[in-house]
């Protein structure tokens, strides 16, 4: 009898593991980033101060902008939009630059008159929502603008140089590019971004993209997003240049997402800068260190790094590998993020080169409307097919002698396959390939052509050999039957 105690308790924990929520995911979603500033002015009110002329002040952009441009979001294909921060900035500009990208905080928990007021942002999200888009905020935990005004008002927030220089790890204590660094150990700051994360939760925002993690307290961060998953927020953090290892450290620590930069850089060398695929095939390679890695957050190029087109000297060229880019990004496993810009191969270089004005269809090139149509079909087809955007991953042994040329993968669900193939080589060319030797079982397959339109590639399967035929420098996605 003194069992059934020990056996109700058992039990009643058993009930409560299987009644625990799903963990908040974006896996089949795609992310469209905006920098509010840069995209689109619908209110002329709020131009002050603006220069479009001049790359660090103001150019006018806001939320109502924002608001009217959702349609060109639904029209690309993205199901969710990122927005960089929109907190009132500091008013004064430093270094000769305005705070237009939003991470000179003043205040926290209201709007730059620049971008509007809450009502426009509430505007915003219910436009959003009603057009069935998740809406991602921007979060930076780490630090205030230079001349806040915090600063001077509460200086034990903020770590100063005396413990910048009596600790070990400089980039959690020391200022990053010289910004006050908040001190997230000191109850009233911790008390301060746990509100801030409520305050914006209540205003309808889905998920929150953390700013600068590398250079935050973990301790405090682990508490933050344990907080944002009970309340079934979806993060995304950024660790600048965070490889596979980085990823899975912080999804196991509470995150659910992350930028895979190491796959960045091996896209923007292989593709763009028409180097061997080895390099993409090698962070591939890792994904089963990757505690959920349909959460990772996979892109071209943001508002940090050069603009993916600005690889290559020659328009034109740019332009043919960015259409090659965006398609191998809508193949692979992941969230994909478009940053503005890039589904039309916009160039620049450095900040804030990369953050030049966003174009729309009546200042297009035809070229760069081609560009756009790319990503459109691209994003279309994911969301089509299970197997590209929710299905798992297999990396295929590409024989050694054509591993610089031609990357293969599989992505499966329910019962459906999808056989993708990178094509680095510069011409068309076939090839034929044992199925023993990639590892693959398929039933005998007539000619096949490829999901992406208007896309000359072909796939056939007989006699125990695969066959492609591929355009050069592109990505293709067959539908293939198992055996």
């Amino acid at each position: 009898m003194r069992r059934l105690p020990l056996l109700a308790a058992l039990l009643a924990s058993l009930a409560g593991a299987q009644a625990s929520p799903a963990l908040p995911s974006f896996e089949g979603q795609v992310l469209y980033q905006v920098m509010p500033d840069r995209f689109a002015d619908g209110n002329a009110a709020n131009d002050a101060g603006v220069n479009r002329a001049d790359p660090r002040a103001w150019h006018g952009g806001d939320l109502a902008g924002l608001t009217a441009k959702l349609p060109y979001i639904q029209k690309l294909g993205a199901t969710a939009v990122w927005l960089t921060p929109i907190y009132r900035q500091q008013a004064a500009n430093s270094f000769d630059t305005a705070p237009y990208h939003g991470y000179w905080p003043a205040d926290f928990r209201d709007v730059d008159p620049h971008f509007g007021t809450l009502a426009d942002f509430d505007g915003f999200v219910k436009a959003a929502h009603g057009a069935k888009m998740r809406v991602v905020l921007d979060q930076v935990i780490n630090h205030y603008g230079y001349e806040a005004a915090a600063v001077k008002e509460h200086p034990a927030w903020f770590n100063g140089k005396a413990e910048c220089d009596a600790k070990k790890n400089k980039d959690v204590d020391c200022p990053l590019a010289g910004l006050p660094d908040l001190k997230q150990s000191n109850p009233e700051v911790r008390t301060l971004l746990r509100g801030n994360a409520d305050f914006w939760r209540q205003q309808g925002v889905d998920g929150f993209r953390y700013d600068a993690i590398k250079h935050v307290e973990a301790p405090f961060l682990k508490e933050l997003l344990a907080r944002d998953r009970a309340a079934g927020t979806w993060t995304l953090g950024e660790w600048y240049g965070a490889d596979t290892g980085t990823v899975a450290d912080w999804q196991r620590a509470g995150l659910d997402s992350l930028f895979l930069f190491s796959l960045q850089a091996a896209m923007q060398q292989s593709i763009m800068g028409g180097q061997g695929l080895g390099r993409v095939a090698s962070v591939l390679a890792r994904q089963d260190e990757l505690p959920r890695p349909g959460e990772v957050a996979l892109f071209l190029d943001n508002h940090d790094i050069p603009r993916f087109a600005q690889g290559s000297l020659f328009e034109d060229q740019a332009q043919t590998r960015t259409r090659y880019g965006l398609r191998a990004l809508m193949t692979l496993r992941g969230v994909p993020v478009i940053w503005q810009g890039t589904e039309i191969a916009l160039r620049g270089g450095p900040d804030p080169d990369n953050r030049r004005d966003m174009r729309f269809e009546n200042e297009w090139t035809p070229a760069e409307r081609q560009v756009f149509e790319t990503a459109r079909d691209a994003i279309a087809v994911r969301k089509a097919s299970r197997a590209l955007s929710v299905g798992t991953q297999k990396l295929l042994p590409t024989p050694t002698r054509l591993e610089d040329d031609l990357l293969l993968f599989t992505r499966e669900a329910g019962g459906e396959r999808v056989l993708v193939a990178w094509h680095n080589g510069k011409a068309r060319k076939t090839y034929s390939v044992r199925l023993s030797a990639l590892d693959l079982k398929a039933d005998p397959q007539a000619v096949t052509r490829s999901l992406f339109t208007g896309q000359d590639a072909k796939l056939s399967v007989s006699g125990g050999w695969l066959h492609l035929s591929l355009p050069g420098e592109d990505a293709a996605a067959f539908e293939v039957g198992a055996r």
